[in-house]
């Protein structure tokens, strides 16, 4: 039997979470005849211009970089026609692509997608999983298509998801499996076509683009949703509150059943500050903080940060300064 011939791949990506995809390309006996991510941009409080993650490492290998401010620039579809790809590969680009990308490669192109599809389609699956306190997430990699996040599905790889896991723990390692899966697809793709199984719209859910604001906690839901709800901001927008008049930053935390946040108790209140022990009233249970942060300060854990502010049981956090 003769193996099938190596395939010219386009990489389409621009964040960290893209570049294990990248590296598992350039592992593999596919060559990455070019690399397509986004202009760089002003990052950080000096809003100083740097690179992407993505075109970092493809530098560092040599590839060919495109960085069109625009997908319908003609002069860039003509520099991607050039290529004379077989495959496009994207992970994390950060924009549509148009029908005229989506149709320069000869096998069209597919993504690496971070949740098990049709569940969170969308720009934030990672952190909207966490936050709503899934047990389960995993990889999907599916053919791209104009709709969003709408297209067949080639190949799928499950994970659980640990109870105090954040999403930046999550993402980490979606980000690996994503890499090693993508590759084992384009292998079987090579080969030949493989079965792709069309999403079941129906049940299909959106992870919006988060926002600061999605990280408002609301005292009121149970100690187990402000719990998911630390875990899935970090380590982007971080869920907060406000206390005496100061945005504080939750960082790490744990969640007690319970059914404290009677009347006596409203929702928000401090039950118990003092050591390594920040105690917090909510609709159902207990918050346990354990590390937060101070507006413009360093993250530190609740003994050192008690040491340092006033506060005593019975202060309470509210949703405004």
């Amino acid at each position: 039997m003769v193996a099938a011939g190596p395939l010219r791949i386009v990489f389409f990506g621009t964040p960290a979470f893209a570049v294990p995809t990248l590296e598992a390309l350039l592992s593999s006996r596919h060559p990455v005849v070019g690399v397509v991510t986004q202009p760089d941009r002003p990052r950080g409080r000096g809003q100083n211009v740097v690179e992407g993650a993505v075109k970092a490492r493809a530098l560092q290998a040599s590839l060919h970089v495109l960085q069109p401010t625009s997908i319908k620039d003609p002069a860039f579809l003509t520099q991607l026609a050039e290529l004379r790809t077989d495959l496009g590969v994207v992970a994390a680009y950060g924009k549509i692509l148009t029908e005229a990308v989506l149709s320069t490669p000869r096998l069209g192109m597919i993504n690496v997608h971070a949740s098990l599809l049709p569940r969170y389609r969308g720009a934030a699956p990672i952190q909207r999983a966490v936050a709503a306190g899934e047990s389960e997430t995993g990889i999907t990699i599916m053919r791209v298509v104009r709709a969003l996040d709408a297209g067949a599905m080639l190949a799928t790889a499950h994970r659980p998801i640990g109870p105090d896991e954040t999403a930046d723990d999550v993402e980490r390692d979606l980000a690996r499996l994503g890499g090693l899966l993508l590759a084992q697809t384009v292998d079987r793709l090579a080969a030949g076509p493989i079965e792709e199984v069309p999403q079941n719209d129906h049940l299909a859910t959106y992870a919006h683009r988060l926002t600061k604001e999605d990280g408002l906690v609301v005292w009121t839901q149970s100690a187990h949703r402000v719990h998911d709800l630390v875990r899935g901001m970090h380590p982007w927008p971080h869920a907060y509150s406000y206390l005496n008049g100061q945005r504080l930053i939750l960082l790490r935390s744990s969640a007690e059943d319970g059914a404290e946040g009677s009347p006596v108790t409203p929702p928000g209140t401090i039950l118990e500050a003092k050591g390594d022990t920040l105690r917090v009233s909510t609709g159902a249970g207990v918050i346990n903080v354990l590390e937060l942060q101070a507006e413009g300060k360093r993250p530190m854990r609740t003994r050192e940060f008690l040491s340092g502010h006033r506060i005593i049981a019975g202060d309470r956090f509210t949703s405004a300064p």
